[in-house]
């Protein structure tokens, strides 16, 4: 049937179009309206359709001859579309929209014939999910105008899968849809591409995974980006192709590899049907470099790279495409101290390096740089034999030692146990300072540890192999000064370096609880020597033994040396 109140819309509105259309097409079925298209006379009124023959064209003027003698007048420019296609002698279907009685002027539309005649033929060939196929006339507001034959609205929800940015691209551009609704009574219909993009999605997903299998290599096209890779549109399904997975080499962004909407081709690494997840690969359609890596890098070859990145305990260099080897910190230099690679290296320098080991599985080389130059350590040994006396600068003091720098990048070891024969040193700064020149002697080097053990007492003669036991004897009487209190003692200084024990039973005959009750820091006392241990190198003092009175027979003849006769005083140094 013709819908006489779209004819109306489309202007047809003048003051007798009622009563003519009830009386022209009361009773018009399908066939009447084939009759009308075919030009029939007797349906020569305000609203018929007409079948005209176009005679002239003058300028933006189309002149149709529709019958009876009468011509109408179409607009070049608003009633085509396409108007570079019209011709002379052109059989074009137009609506009669008045006929000027007195003049007999008739008013014509193509393109209003081509609304009516399109809406009826969706309403009667077309019903809801049909697909269609239309061109994007123009963005309008809540989505887009699409011409099927008659103007239909396309949600922006309803473009795409993902809503695009701007919809606006789709102006201009023919596009397959579906049929969401047809309301007849307000004489409008509603599409969607989303929804036909959704059920050949379905049904090319469902066919993808019929066939596809690991280690296939198929087609895609880059859909997304992310930090972490990229997903590709197999057809029907995303795969992901990770960013570990694009190359061999390194790849600071996916970016660097694809782009989007690129076409691409990629191998299978796994399928999870499951979760319908897809695993890509672009580096796998090549061997791997690491295949080999073992057998073309074999340990102890010297190879030239570039440094591609820098981190705290090492720079990366690259040997080939997809294979870097890593160059630690302590394999920089034999000597230098070095507090980041960047004092030694930067990005994009080209370097010589050596192969210190592989690990093909692990896709893993290390490299080295130092040993690139000959060791300093292999000649330190002879250079510096045992008992070679060096002077040196103490670069750096711990709770054990001193570091001795004894040439530009090589330290030497002056251990707290070997700064004094005699005194007990119990941290370093107690005898030495950072920046201070020492003399010291070489007492053995490692060159497997890269370590030289030196020392300050070894530049004199050992004192208790002779000088003390021959100067010191058990009954002697001597003259010290207090240099430390303990709660077990006192530690008496008998001559610089040489410290004997008080201990604290030997001060008094009387019970001492504290020996800061006695005795003070820097007190000079006469002490006599009970005991010179020279495996233990200690010696033991008493107080209370050298203040006995000469009149008291049992103590005198307990305080002799041996002989039956009182020890004698004796304040010597250790001479000889």
């Amino acid at each position: 049937m013709v819908n006489f109140a779209l004819l109306k819309d489309l202007g047809l509105d003048d003051a007798n179009f009622g009563r003519q259309l009830e009386t022209s097409f009361a009773d018009l079925d399908a066939s009447g309206v084939d009759a009308l298209l075919e030009g029939s006379s007797k349906n020569f009124t305000n609203g018929a359709m007409l079948s005209g023959k176009v005679v002239n064209i003058r300028g933006d003027d189309v002149i149709l001859e529709i019958g009876l003698k009468s011509e109408g007048v179409l607009s070049l420019s608003r009633e085509f579309d396409e108007p570079g296609e019209v011709e002379i002698g052109d059989e074009i279907v137009v609506l009669l929209e008045q006929v000027e009685s007195e003049s007999g002027l008739v008013q014509i539309s193509k393109r209003k014939a081509d609304r009516i005649r399109g809406w009826e033929n969706i309403v009667n060939t077309k019903k809801e999910g049909d697909p269609v196929s239309g061109k994007v006339t123009r963005k309008i507001k809540g989505g887009l105008l699409v011409d099927i034959g008659v103007p239909v609205f396309l949600p922006a929800s309803q473009v795409d899968i993902r809503r695009p940015a701007d919809i606006d691209e789709f102006k201009g551009r023919v596009i397959e849809a579906e049929i969401l609704k047809i309301d007849l009574e307000r004489r409008n219909i509603v599409i969607s591409r989303r929804k036909l993009l959704e059920r050949q999605r379905t049904e090319a997903k469902q066919k993808l995974f019929d066939e596809i299998v690991v280690g296939q290599i198929r087609h895609g096209t880059v859909k997304n980006i992310a930090d972490f890779g990229a997903f590709v549109d197999l057809g029907g399904v995303d795969g992901l192709l990770h960013i570990t997975d694009m190359s061999w080499g390194r790849v600071n962004h996916p970016t660097d590899m694809v782009k989007l909407d690129q076409e691409i081709e990629v191998m299978v690494l796994n399928v999870d049907r499951d979760r319908e997840k897809i695993a890509l690969g672009l580096k796998q359609k090549q061997a791997s470099p690491w295949e080999h890596a073992d057998e073309k890098y074999p340990v102890g070859t010297r190879v030239r790279g570039q440094v591609t990145n820098i981190m705290g305990y090492g720079a990366f260099v690259k040997l080939e495409e997809g294979v870097e080897g890593l160059v630690h910190i302590s394999e920089m230099s034999w000597t230098k101290r070095i507090n980041h690679p960047s004092e030694m290296l930067s990005v994009g320098e080209e370097v010589d390096v050596v192969v210190l080991e592989v690990n093909k599985n692990k896709q893993e080389i290390s490299l080295g740089l130092k040993q690139t130059e000959a060791n300093p350590w292999t000649l330190l040994a002879e250079k510096y034999p045992p008992g070679t006396v060096v002077t040196g600068k103490i670069r750096n003091l711990t709770n054990y030692g001193a570091f001795v720098e004894i040439e530009e990048g090589i330290d030497g070891l002056l251990h707290v146990s070997d700064m004094s024969w005699t005194k007990k040193v119990a941290h370093p700064s107690e005898v030495l300072k950072k920046g201070d020149s020492v003399q010291c002697v070489v007492i053995s080097v490692d060159q497997e540890k890269n370590r030289v053990a030196l020392g300050v007492k070894q530049l004199n003669e050992d004192p208790w192999l002779h000088a003390i036991p021959n100067n010191y004897h058990p009954g002697m009487i001597v003259k010290g000064k207090v240099t430390k209190i303990t709660n077990f003692g006192v530690f008496v200084e008998l001559e610089p370096g040489l410290e004997g024990l008080l201990h604290i039973s030997e001060i008094s005959d009387s019970k001492v609880e504290n020996p800061q009750d006695v005795v003070k820091l820097e007190d000079e006392l006469e002490v006599k020597i009970l005991r010179v241990d020279i495996e233990d190198r200690k010696i033991g003092l008493s107080l209370k033994r050298a203040q006995w009175g000469a009149g008291d027979e049992s103590k005198q003849s307990s305080d002799s040396d041996g002989s039956g006769k009182p020890a004698r005083k004796y304040r010597g140094g250790l001479e000889g």
